[in-house]
């Protein structure tokens, strides 16, 4: 797996200061999307566990409130492989930082289903996320009023209740993760 870049610093993808993977990977191709260079798989850097421990080392401050996962796609099976075994490694490093994952995939329709992949390793994603913005960008939909979104139809999910309870939980601003 490729990596297009690494923001140390992101206020936009999520509360707080987090840091941020973009992966390189996506069939979605949505129009106008914000980061066409990362459709292309080969796309930026190998992903290698020193980048790993880099992105761990850098979760260690305690201003840095969590990590986002964006992309290209992060579900992208290609993508998938490689970063369920990262992020249960994350869980476990930094258990009091957030996770946030973004997609372009629907997460009853694509994810829960296997539709997106092998749904094992599509399921220990999502049990290291704390919230999924699901959804493609769509440009009629767009709004520059959303928080940690750009188009109306993608949901931001509270991932742990939503599987608890069968039923998709959305996130609220007054809900902390």
């Amino acid at each position: 797996m490729n990596f297009a870049k690494i923001k140390w610093y992101d206020i936009s993808n999520g509360p707080g200061v987090r840091v941020s993977l973009y992966v390189s990977g996506c069939r979605n191709h949505c129009k106008n999307c914000f980061n066409p260079e990362t459709w292309d798989f080969a796309y930026g850097d190998p992903f290698t566990k020193k980048v790993e421990n880099q992105i761990i080392k850098g979760l260690e401050p305690s201003y840095i409130k969590g990590f986002s996962l964006l992309g290209g796609d992060p579900f992208e099976p290609e993508n998938a492989e490689v970063l369920a075994p990262f992020l249960e490694r994350l869980r476990k490093a930094c258990p009091d930082k957030s996770i946030w994952c973004y997609t372009g995939y629907d997460y009853e329709r694509d994810l829960l289903t296997g539709n997106k992949g092998d749904i094992d390793t599509v399921m220990r994603i999502l049990n290291c996320l704390d919230v999924l913005v699901d959804g493609k960008f769509v440009e009629e939909k767009k709004d520059l009023n959303l928080l940690f979104r750009g188009s109306s139809n993608q949901r931001i999910i509270l991932v742990k209740p939503s599987l608890e309870t069968d039923e998709v939980v959305l996130w609220d601003e007054q809900t902390i993760v």
